[in-house]
């Protein structure tokens, strides 16, 4: 049975990143599908400005939908504490030193390179999403890491020999996002197609069935 192969653009900032990722994992376990996770900056980092532009009736009705989401799926869902960025509140203006973030998504990075980012990706923003105060310091990423099957300080040491490389990798997963026809995550990439969303999951398992997708 062929491999099948897609790209999936995740940020930890976004809750519908993480009100995704479950629903790609199970994807990808029970189908002949692999995908490859690739962490992006949220838009907050990558386009301070975008939220502004945007309709005053957005934040309202973003918060109202992604918690019925949340509750569809039996999904745990809360504030982060902190924020993955650091921002101020009144004047939105994001701060240039951005230590959560950067942290998180080297780390997601690093864990795809090892052929769990999936796994990561879901267990952090778990975190992050899920209710865990604090979800930043060091014992709970090494929770999480271990249960993706990873070794935090393994990946903290790949990261300090090549985090420059991984700083510019970083930076083509948010050019190879836009190059596809899109800028928002979480946005699933099959054969240039783009599926943007956690509601486009089914639509772009359709896809897939069409070249051949399969249930194991």
């Amino acid at each position: 049975m062929t491999t099948l192969n897609a790209d999936l653009f995740f940020s930890f900032r976004s809750p519908y990143s993480y009100l995704s990722i479950g629903r790609y994992i199970e994807l990808a376990q029970n189908h002949n599908i692999s995908i490859l996770l690739r962490p992006v900056y949220p838009l907050a980092i990558r386009q301070p400005d975008f939220f502004e532009k945007n309709h005053p009736n957005w934040l309202t009705y973003t918060m109202l939908d992604m918690k019925r989401v949340a509750e569809f799926y039996g999904i745990p869902f809360k504030r982060p504490k902190p924020d993955p960025i650091i921002q101020d509140v009144e004047t939105r203006k994001i701060a240039r030193n951005q230590p959560y973030i950067w942290n998180v998504t080297r780390l997601a990075y690093t864990a795809s390179q090892k052929g769990r980012g999936l796994e990561f990706a879901f267990e952090v923003s778990s975190l992050i999403w899920g209710g865990t105060q604090n979800w930043h310091q060091r014992k709970y990423l090494h929770e999480a890491a271990c249960r993706a099957g990873l070794s935090l300080s393994e990946l903290e040491l790949l990261i300090d020999k090549r985090e420059l490389y991984i700083d510019d990798e970083i930076k083509a997963n948010q050019r190879s996002l836009e190059d596809c026809g899109h800028w928002g995550v979480p946005t699933l990439v099959f054969r240039g197609e783009p599926f943007f969303g956690q509601d486009r999951i089914e639509i772009a398992k359709w896809r897939m069935m069409q070249s051949g997708l399969k249930r194991l």
